[in-house]
């Protein structure tokens, strides 16, 4: 199955939005809901790069410009 360009910068920005959406999850567990330093700092970490990549994804995107 070949997708479009359209079709592929949709799923693509559904992933980076995701990304975005689970970072947001995993700094707010890692600050306020978990105690033991080391499942906050292992949160932080995996959140900081979610957000990242998630940002990284977003600039592709928007940067790409229209599908034509």
């Amino acid at each position: 199955m070949v997708l479009s360009r359209g079709m592929a910068n949709m799923w693509i920005s559904l992933f980076g939005m995701g990304l975005l959406c689970l970072a947001m999850v995993l700094i707010l567990a890692s600050r306020y809901r978990l105690k033991q330093k080391l499942f906050k700092w292992a949160a932080a970490v995996i959140a900081y790069a979610c957000l990242a990549l998630g940002g990284l994804i977003m600039a592709y995107i928007v940067l790409s410009g229209p599908a034509n």
